[in-house]
């Protein structure tokens, strides 16, 4: 725990401040889930859940019976995902950790991260020390699963605002601007929104948060994960199990432990 205060990602949390607003935004993106319970119900003992936030995809698999730890940096995204399951009878361990530091005394047959998480490990030596900490805490041909959005260059390429004017889930009327700016030497793409408050509570105050995301392209993932000792099973690019295509906007790895 004395790591925490040392990570490399307390200058990106800009966009989890609210997690109670995160949730009411995310909670029924659930595209996901049956992908990873087929994958659980081939797992024995515990499941990891790495970034679990708010517990989006840790809850229901922990309501089909599996048991579940769920890791994040974020107190305030787990205290959140703490009050969700205080009164229901379920397996789940949440716990305070720094994904690139695992300190867990267990080993998993699966272990997953999902919401495109692997985004925030903007460096190599983040990414690298990622690996590391899921493959040292999988068993011998455990499984790890994960997601990433796939790098569309004619996106990328320019600086992107858009503005927009919508009622978010607080029922509040919001006009909202993004700026969006890739930097390829860095394959880091920073976003910044700021929400004018038209109607509702904090009428006519303004609320602006930033996030940094960094891009990998399908080669480079397969290189940096053979280089980490993973062997990958299947990709694709939905979690309906399409293929990787040029056009698609994600990808989705299945990866084995060597």
């Amino acid at each position: 725990m004395s790591n925490l205060s040392k990570n490399v990602f307390n200058g990106n949390f800009e966009k989890y401040e609210d997690p109670e607003y995160y949730d009411l935004e995310y909670q029924n993106y659930l595209s996901d889930v049956p992908f990873l319970a087929e994958w659980a119900e081939k797992s024995i003992g515990p499941i990891l859940d790495l970034g679990c936030g708010t517990g989006r995809v840790t809850i229901p698999l922990a309501q089909h019976g599996h048991q579940l730890i769920g890791a994040d940096l974020h107190e305030g995204m787990l205290e959140r995902a703490k009050e969700k399951t205080l009164d229901a009878n379920l397996r789940i361990d949440w716990v305070l950790q720094d994904c690139t530091q695992l300190a867990l005394n267990i080993e998993a047959a699966l272990i997953y991260m999902t919401g495109n998480s692997f985004q925030h490990f903007l460096t190599n030596e983040s990414q690298n020390q990622l690996l590391k900490s899921v493959k040292t805490h999988l068993s011998d041909n455990g499984v790890f699963i994960f997601n990433t959005r796939f790098p569309v260059l004619s996106e990328l390429a320019q600086v992107e605002e858009s503005i927009s004017t919508y009622t978010d889930k607080r029922h509040r009327k919001i006009r909202e601007k993004n700026t969006e700016t890739y930097h390829p030497l860095t394959q880091i793409l920073h976003c910044t929104s700021v929400r004018e408050i038209l109607e509702g509570s904090n009428e006519n105050s303004v609320e602006q948060d930033s996030i940094s995301l960094r891009y990998v392209f399908p080669l480079e993932m397969e290189r940096l994960l053979t280089d980490n000792g993973f062997t990958v099973l299947e990709s694709y690019s939905s979690w309906d199990k399409t293929p990787l295509h040029a056009s698609c906007s994600e990808m989705i790895f299945v990866c084995k432990k060597c």
